[in-house]
């Protein structure tokens, strides 16, 4: 019976080649097909859900034996990640429940979607988004669980972005994208620092290895799987990307990313719980992300005017008190808290439509101005982010540009822009079509004024010809005052902070 859980994963997988397969060779395209799309993908993770049940009330009578091995997928020297799943815990519960609400997300897109141009690409990014957080939840081992929570993000940059003709839906993906690889980035380390001191990539290995880890080891183990977590989750300082998330013009996409993606953080959480539990610090650390966006999206939330805007706050307060309740030791209520705010959120997104809200500033509830103005800005996180790592890469794409274009380019001999026109005249004359001091062949005109500005011409003509293109000791003096300009404005661009901050960041790597 537990062979069942490869199909939990597998059967949205399928719906998903056969949609993108069918759109991609013309078979699915237009409003006639469009139910042809949205019941494969309906169905698909129907049946996924239906596969769950049936494990889950397998493993209540105890007919699974929790665990199932497909085979080895890599193998190198201590090494060794199998495809293998869980069906029964914690796993298998999420899976049951993130199934359901998919599939009831999936019947309510049928009718919101209808005749929207990416009708049938949404159908295809939904359907591989359900195999990749099933995957994610039901994988044994941290490996498979990081490939379904790569999938899945790049999944909700699809489904944030699927109206890409407009720039605003493609600007907010690309947000949530580059954010959720900061994540990335944690997950990776964990899953190192995991081989490198237990010798095993697997949960359940992580589980019963609790003694061995010293308390620094566990605290850098959990520091950086806490920093997946929180970004995934929408916590201090990345909550803003879940409200360009739900900005999408379907309520499809805010409970998607509200209601089920945003999750992921507090499962990721719970899987660490024996990690965790033994480094104080990680515990404080998460208890005061956990608290401080409790607190900033409570503010943030009262300003807002719109029902799917306040859900988004509201969302990520709630799962500051899941975090919260994890730091204070209360992991069950954590794990209760996580399913029953699923459920109640996904409802909320499909069914509240918008609505005016009273502003924060009125005469029966007035508040200081400064935090009204801290909840209006919304903390100032966009623009504190723009400032501290947009501007700085920003500026040093400028810079690179900058470098390659007057450095390099002429290195190889690549002339410049302001330089084209130069070589085009010169070629012009190689090839016998130049423009010489002939005033029958520069210019033609009639009348006085016609024969007054040919004549002009010729001698503005004559004169840029001699004196400046073949003046070679004006074309010395002026090359060598360009590369006095280089060389200054070269000294000053390694005298910025950026650089000097990199290169001490570069001389404690080589140190240590």
């Amino acid at each position: 019976m537990d062979a069942l859980v490869i199909l939990i994963p597998l059967l949205p997988f399928l719906a998903a080649l056969i949609i993108g397969g069918g759109q991609l060779f013309g078979r699915l395209q237009g409003t006639r097909s469009e139910q042809i799309s949205a019941d494969l993908a309906t169905w698909a993770i129907t049946l996924a859900f239906l596969m769950a049940l049936a494990l889950l009330i397998g493993d209540g009578l105890g007919l699974t034996r929790g665990q199932f091995s497909v085979g080895r997928w890599l193998n190198s020297d201590t090494l060794n990640i199998r495809i293998n799943f869980i069906s029964s815990g914690l796993h298998l519960h999420l899976a049951t429940l993130f199934s359901l609400l998919l599939a009831i997300i999936s019947q309510f897109a049928t009718r919101h979607l209808h005749g929207e141009a990416g009708f049938h690409r949404w159908f295809f990014s939904l359907s591989l988004f359900a195999a990749a957080m099933l995957l994610m939840l039901l994988s044994a081992n941290m490996v498979g669980t990081f490939i379904g929570w790569e999938i899945a993000s790049f999944c909700a940059y699809l489904l944030i972005g699927y109206r890409y003709q407009q720039l605003s839906a493609t600007e907010n993906a690309l947000r949530v994208l580059v954010t959720h690889r900061l994540g990335d980035v944690g997950f990776i380390i964990g899953i190192s620092l995991s081989y490198a001191w237990l010798d095993s990539v697997n949960w359940q290995t992580l589980y019963s290895a609790g003694e061995p880890l010293s308390v620094g080891q566990a605290t850098g183990m959990s520091l950086c799987f806490l920093l997946a977590a929180a970004v995934k989750s929408a916590q201090l300082p990345f909550t803003p990307w879940l409200a360009r998330a739900a900005e999408a013009p379907t309520p499809a996409n805010a409970v998607v990313a509200g209601g089920i993606f945003c999750h992921a953080g507090v499962f990721l959480l719970l899987l660490l719980q024996p990690i965790i539990s033994q480094s104080p610090f990680a515990l404080v650390i998460l208890g005061l992300i956990g608290f401080s966006t409790a607190l900033y999206s409570y503010i943030v939330g009262l300003s807002q005017t719109d029902l799917k805007t306040s859900l988004v706050f509201a969302s990520s307060g709630q799962i500051g008190l899941m975090f919260l309740e994890c730091a204070l030791g209360f992991w069950d209520l954590a794990q209760w808290h996580l399913c029953a705010h699923a459920v109640v959120r996904c409802q909320q997104y499909l069914s509240a439509p918008r609505y005016s809200k009273p502003p924060l500033v009125n005469s029966k509830n007035p508040v200081s101005p400064w935090l009204f103005m801290l909840s209006l800005q919304r903390g100032w996180l966009e623009q504190i982010t723009d400032w501290a790592l947009v501007k700085p890469i920003r500026g040093l794409a400028l810079d690179l540009s900058y470098f390659d274009a007057h450095i390099i380019d002429r290195i190889m001999g690549i002339p410049a822009l302001k330089h084209l026109s130069l070589l085009a005249q010169q070629e012009e004359h190689r090839l016998g079509a130049s423009l010489d001091n002939d005033s029958n062949q520069f210019a033609h005109g009639t009348g006085v004024a016609g024969r007054l500005t040919q004549w002009a011409a010729a001698i503005m003509h004559w004169f840029e010809d001699r004196f400046v293109l073949r003046g070679v000791s004006n074309f010395a003096r002026r090359y060598g005052r360009d590369l006095g300009h280089i060389a200054t404005q070269f000294e000053q661009l390694f005298l910025r902070p950026r650089y000097l901050v990199l290169f001490v960041c570069i001389t404690f790597l080589i140190a240590f």
